[in-house]
């Protein structure tokens, strides 16, 4: 596998085929690894988040999401082959699992938004298996009992993947807290997907998001959430770009 450094992570630099093909070994070696997938909000973020960091650097996969990335990568000469979007990837984890009999446990999302989603995932994937899903209320994260619960609930379905819909850096963070507590094969943060999946949230036109403009799409739509968010990623990139310019991160 082609890993490379970028800025302050690194980059496993594959084709979507070439990622579901790794997901699929990584599932099938059982060993609870667990999938990141980086944009320019989680690049500013790693600067300061520790935590999240260690997230990153101990992901088994790691994988490009957003043109910023790879228009970055072209101006570094070491350029990513594709852009891989968590909302683009999880359709087809969902396919290849339908295929292979894995199973999904879907946590996150509003209440009712997971189960729609599952449903819509099961109508579409023929023979999807869907393990269970769980909407945790707000601040679970520090509500140890709450915490507990999730753990128990996941591992006792023993899903082959958990699909992650909290939001970053607070997917990732669980993930990599609990990862090894639900014994979980495969854990991949997935953010608004199932919001997607469940036909509650829009994504941006296909034309859109192959120009790169889907930030702007989404801007658009929510924009006392997301300007403010996207103003300070396109400030904070550029010194971040050049601190690493010139380095080969290992």
């Amino acid at each position: 596998m082609s890993r490379i450094g970028f800025l302050n992570t690194q980059i496993d630099n594959l084709t979507m085929n070439e990622a579901v093909e790794n997901i699929t070994k990584l599932i099938e070696d059982k060993n609870n690894s667990y999938v990141v997938t980086p944009n320019l909000d989680h690049i500013v973020m790693l600067e300061s988040d520790t935590e999240f960091f260690q997230a990153y650097k101990n992901a088994d996969l790691i994988l490009a999401d957003g043109k910023p990335l790879i228009w970055i990568s072209k101006l570094l000469k070491n350029p990513i082959k594709e852009k891989i979007s968590g909302s683009d990837l999880f359709p087809q984890i969902c396919k290849m699992s339908s295929k292979k009999g894995f199973s999904i446990f879907i946590l996150g999302a509003a209440e009712g938004v997971a189960e729609q989603a599952a449903k819509n995932l099961i109508n579409k994937y023929r023979n999807l298996k869907i393990a269970g899903v769980y909407s945790p209320p707000f601040g679970f994260e520090n509500d140890n009992e709450e915490i507990n619960k999730i753990i128990e609930m996941v591992s006792s379905l023993k899903p082959d993947i958990l699909a992650v819909s909290l939001g970053s850096p607070k997917g990732e963070k669980f993930i990599y807290r609990y990862k090894d507590s639900m014994n979980i094969p495969l854990s991949i943060s997935i953010g608004a997907t199932i919001d997607f999946e469940a036909g509650n949230v829009k994504r941006a036109p296909k034309w859109m998001s192959n120009a790169g403009l889907e930030w702007l799409y989404r801007m658009m739509k929510e924009p006392r959430r997301l300007a403010k968010r996207y103003l300070n990623d396109a400030c904070k990139i550029v010194p971040i770009y050049f601190k690493y310019k010139e380095r080969n991160i290992k």
